[in-house]
């Protein structure tokens, strides 16, 4: 068996929370430092445009702590002038490109590389030179799959929302095409040697199918541990979901 799946903290959410009352509490960074401190193997933080939960300071912040413990953070950005020159300022361990429009509440999709070849392949490069790991959010599609092994993209993460929802629904027919539509793509990415990682609605009911995929190597969560910490904290919500990616993943032929 390989090495066991990452798992990656997404702390937006703890900074929505804050930014609805406005203040210091929650503060992200704390969670961040529960995180490491718990054994979680990476910080997600996503500063978007609107500055609607994650803020500049956060991420600078963020970035510190993840140097102190020694662990990896994954900036999530759009392709935008502005974020790629606060990655290049700041340095990441990860830069994760990802759509993005203001009226959406959250990542509604993938990236279309194949339609912003041009820009996502002059962020790569640019990070590939940096030494910034880039890693491309994307549906699915092996059309999206090809053109990020085009990029030279050494990371992609598939988006896992669709999947998650029709078993969340119990719609059947749509859940095992969307599985089956990942299993293949997962594939096509090892094929092409990129890394692949998944991320977007997984919970406790979900990760199993995902982690018994092969050639999964990270998986990134972030609203739904964020909102179990509520009931069970952020420690115990970290463990729960550790163990269940860990039982699912073991004896995976990769």
């Amino acid at each position: 068996m390989h090495d066991r799946i990452r798992l990656g903290l997404n702390v937006d959410h703890v900074a929505t929370v804050r930014n609805a009352r406005g203040g210091h509490a929650p503060d992200p960074v704390r969670a961040v430092q529960m995180a490491l401190k718990a054994g979680v193997d990476g910080i997600t933080a996503h500063l978007r445009e609107d500055r609607r939960h994650i803020l500049d300071k956060d991420v600078f912040a963020i970035k510190e702590v993840c140097d102190t413990f020694g662990r990896p953070l994954n900036f999530e950005m759009a392709v935008t002038e502005e974020m790629v020159a606060m990655a290049v300022e700041m340095k990441p361990h990860a830069a994760c490109l990802v759509p993005e429009r203001r009226e959406e509440r959250t990542t509604e999709g993938g990236l279309d590389v194949v339609g912003q070849l041009e820009a996502v392949g002059a962020a790569v490069a640019k990070f590939n030179a940096l030494g910034i790991r880039s890693s491309l959010f994307i549906a699915t599609d092996p059309a999206q799959v090809r053109a990020a092994a085009l990029v030279k993209a050494p990371v992609i993460e598939f988006h896992t929302g669709a999947l998650c929802d029709a078993f969340r629904e119990q719609e059947d027919v749509i859940f095992n095409n969307e599985l089956n539509r990942l299993q293949a793509a997962v594939q096509q990415a090892h094929d092409l040697g990129i890394e692949v990682h998944a991320g977007h609605g997984i919970d406790f009911d979900t990760v199993g199918f995902i982690a018994r995929i092969p050639h999964i190597r990270e998986l990134n969560i972030g609203h739904f541990l964020i909102g179990e910490a509520i009931f069970i904290g952020l420690e115990a919500s970290l463990h729960r979901m550790r163990d269940l990616i860990d039982a699912a993943h073991k004896g995976v032929k990769e």
